[in-house]
């Protein structure tokens, strides 16, 4: 049995600061003169006296994890954040469940962005910057874990960036302390430069900075239940796409960059993936809209490649409602809801790094069809890929479609369409937002679902986020007996 004291300890902290946090959106309801400043003070209070607790409780001299604490760590953190961080939800003027509450708290959290408030355009300041707080801080958390964390614990091929970083990290930066406050300067530096493109674009400054949170984590929380629709500037259109993709992209390459390896940009293979499938699916999009809805070739372009990045950034903004563009592009944002962006970035999904191993495993298969008794070493970036790397990938691709197809069958269970049931459960283990159809389409809220979907949607999203293996692992018997 691990000893689970540095873990409750370290889980004090996490919820002391997010009651620190939950004081911004009550200073800004008071200020507003909205009475739902009480209900974030208390959530606050709660929140913060649990987390006190905690820390007094499981303080130790040694506070050093070893692996099985690591994934213990990271999946009773999120769980627990989503537990207290639901409290606004659950007691301010929304008419939500706590089921509906932790749904809401984890898809910021995750920055998965499905949501099941609406009338966001009357709503209190307070919850609407609380929801952009939330995305702001999983964002960030993310990163971290997908940095340090992930390749530490070996799950899904996250070891590849651990050894592919190996040679090179170390030379821009010597120890991980300044890794992460450097990670942590560019998010805010890239938050204030988006938040400026909205504002310019005609977006008001508290909406500007919203969305701003929402596009660098790739949440895709709006402050407007038509999304960024509200705003039909072309520059809040293009802003979000530059910032969408640059939060899709790995925040260890910006690192790099800003010492002066800019070409590092351009020569990773997954992020060359990642523009290649974002540039070829939306100039398909757009020639489709101008055959057969005539919509002019630039209008096309600018709302197909809006939309997809947005899904393959997994952030879930929309400029229109592509559910009724037609067969062909229903069917491309379906298959591209599981894709996801760059591993090291704040999108979610099967993440491309995780496709190029599965490309490079192709290539050695077809290869030894050809010449059996030939070697043929698989490489990411120029690097040999070690050993369990293909296995840790096919494994977490195979457990991604398994989990997609058992949580399918559980919301088709609860009298859902097919469609619904299926893009629902992708759009939430992607951590990617809307999903298609009339129910959780772009243009649709998941308000109308029972708290057993609800909550079965929430332990996608959560599984989606951890990368499966993370949450899996604690329900088996070896884990608790080795």
């Amino acid at each position: 049995m691990p000893d689970l004291r540095p873990i409750l300890h370290i889980n004090g902290l996490l919820l002391t600061g997010l009651a620190v946090l939950m004081l911004i959106p009550a200073a800004v309801d008071l200020a507003s003169g909205n009475p739902d400043w009480f209900v974030f003070w208390a959530s606050a209070v709660a929140t913060g006296f649990f987390g006190i607790a905690l820390i007094l409780a499981n303080r130790r001299p040694n506070m050093a994890l070893d692996i099985k604490q690591a994934f213990l760590l990271t999946t009773l953190s999120w769980v627990l954040l989503g537990m207290f961080g639901a409290l606004p939800f659950k007691f301010a003027k929304v008419s939500l469940s706590y089921a509906g509450s932790f749904f809401e708290t984890v898809s910021g959290l995750t920055t998965t962005g499905s949501t099941v408030l609406v009338g966001l355009d009357t709503m209190a300041p307070g919850i609407l910057l609380w929801r952009g707080l939330l995305q702001y801080l999983g964002g960030i958390g993310i990163i971290v874990m997908a940095i340090a964390i992930l390749p530490f614990l070996r799950v899904g091929g996250m070891q590849l960036l651990r050894t592919e970083s190996s040679d090179r990290m170390d030379k821009v930066l010597p120890r991980a302390r300044e890794i992460s406050i450097a990670t942590g300067g560019t998010y805010f530096v890239l938050s204030v430069l988006c938040a400026f493109g909205y504002w310019f674009g005609g977006m008001s400054g508290f909406d500007a900075i919203i969305h701003s949170m929402a596009t660098i984590s790739t949440g895709g929380f709006s402050t407007s239940d038509s999304s960024i629709a509200k705003w039909p500037s072309e520059i809040v259109l293009w802003n979000g796409i530059i910032f969408m993709t640059l939060g899709s992209l790995p925040f260890t390459l910006y690192l790099r960059a800003l010492k002066g390896n800019w070409s590092e940009l351009f020569k990773d293979e997954q992020v060359r993936l990642f523009v290649t499938i974002t540039v070829v699916a939306a100039i398909a999009s757009a020639i489709w809209l101008n055959n057969k809805d005539h919509m002019a070739p630039w209008d096309g372009f600018q709302h197909s490649l809006f939309n997809i990045v947005s899904v393959l950034s997994t952030t879930g903004f929309m400029t229109k409602d592509y559910a009724l563009w037609g067969s062909f592009p229903v069917v491309l944002f379906a298959i591209l809801l599981s894709f996801g962006g760059c591993t090291g970035s704040t999108a979610g999904g099967i993440k491309m790094l995780r496709f190029v191993v599965l490309w490079e495993m192709l290539k050695s298969y077809v290869r030894q069809l050809v010449t059996p008794h030939g070697v043929f070493q698989q490489r990411y970036n120029g690097l040999p890929v070690p050993a369990d790397v293909p296995l840790s990938v096919v494994a977490f691709v195979a457990a991604y479609i398994a989990a997609l197809a058992l949580m399918t069958l559980v919301l088709a269970a609860h009298g859902l369409d097919p469609m619904t049931s299926f893009t629902a459960v992708a759009a939430c283990l992607g951590n990617v937002g809307p999903g298609l159809g009339e129910i959780v389409g772009p243009a649709g809220n998941f308000r109308s679902l029972s708290d057993s979907a609800i909550w079965t949607l929430a332990v996608a999203m959560i599984l989606g986020r951890l990368e499966l293996f993370t949450v899996l692992v604690l329900f088996t018997r070896h884990f608790w007996r080795a």
